[in-house]
């Protein structure tokens, strides 16, 4: 309480300033859906230590009794880092989910859904399985995996908004499991072009080889941009990826005609990709502490060419609604 009447002002001034960013999200999603642009938006699938969600359902999540972590997310090694990446979320109390059935995450997927058209899952396959790891880690090395839920955060959203779209981000270790429970809920999955050239025929990022139910990338927010990417690539590596993604035009052109043509049921790209920017414009990079989330599409760098051309193969590939 005391605090309460200390921070008041404070408070209420972003309460204020979060009434101001609905509404003008309101505006900005009412003059995208006029103009016949639908939103995809992301939930990742924890939360932050210090958000409202672990403040006011603390039983819902694994804390010590001073309100902190007792495990928490991350991933195991993978292509993007060799320590794995820890997160630091703080991870589920998933019989305490069960108990109130799902009701938290019921009502977390219908504000999604009131705030986009489609909802792309990060991390979906933390409802299979979870890596774990001890708070007070380094590193994720010595995390082991938990079993997740399955299906059952969905099925209550599912039923009350069947036609709500998802897309499951099943990148990363993914398993048969993990296949089998986005197949099962009928969630797209993603492919991303650039872990295409490994070398294998089989490869399920190859353009041929993306099937229908799918979302098709060249690259996503941790990738490389396209540019960036094939300019690091060896001679070899360039002949292998140039086999593939044939043609005169420069290589992010390249990239997108070959998402574009697909049979992929969503083709995205990262504006970055579009407007053929080197590296220097990369997103993200997972796993570094720094560096990351500071590039900025400033006035003027979209260009008429650019659209042009994004219009072309968008029109070409019968993308366009």
């Amino acid at each position: 309480k005391k605090a309460c009447e200390r921070l008041s002002s404070t408070v209420r001034f972003w309460q204020f300033a979060q009434w101001c960013f609905a509404r003008q999200y309101e505006d900005v999603r009412k003059k995208a859906h006029e103009a016949g642009i639908e939103i995809v938006g992301d939930l990742p699938i924890f939360v932050s230590p210090q958000s409202a969600d672990v403040w006011a359902h603390p039983e819902l999540f694994l804390l010590d009794d001073f309100g902190n972590p007792t495990v928490v997310s991350g991933v195991p090694p993978d292509y993007f880092s060799p320590t794995g990446q820890l997160w630091g979320n703080p991870l589920y109390n998933w019989p305490a989910h069960a108990k109130e059935n799902y009701a938290w995450w019921t009502a977390r997927l219908k504000r999604a859904a009131d705030l986009y058209d489609i909802v792309r899952i990060d991390h979906f396959r933390g409802f299979d399985a979870y890596w774990s790891v001890p708070a007070r880690a380094r590193t994720a090395l010595h995390g082991h995996w938990e079993k997740g839920p399955g299906r059952l955060p969905f099925e209550r959203i599912l039923k009350e908004r069947p036609s709500l779209r998802f897309i499951a981000e099943d990148l990363g270790v993914i398993t048969p499991s993990v296949r089998a429970l986005r197949r099962d809920l009928g969630f797209p999955g993603m492919r991303v072009l650039q872990f295409a050239f490994s070398g294998q025929t089989d490869n399920p990022h190859l353009p041929g080889n993306v099937p229908e139910n799918a979302a098709y990338y060249p690259g996503t927010h941790d990738n490389n941009t396209i540019l960036g990417w094939y300019e690091a690539l060896d001679a070899r590596a360039k002949q292998s990826v140039d086999a593939v993604l044939v043609g005169p035009d420069p290589i992010h052109l390249r990239a997108l005609r070959a998402v574009w043509s697909s049979r992929a049921r969503y083709a995205v790209a990262l504006v970055q990709d579009v407007l053929g920017l080197p590296g220097s414009a990369r997103m993200n990079r997972p796993g570094e502490a720094t560096g990351s989330w500071g590039w900025r599409l400033k006035k003027g760098m979209l260009t008429d060419q650019a659209a042009r051309k994004l219009a072309e193969l968008t029109s070409q590939y019968e993308r366009n609604g």
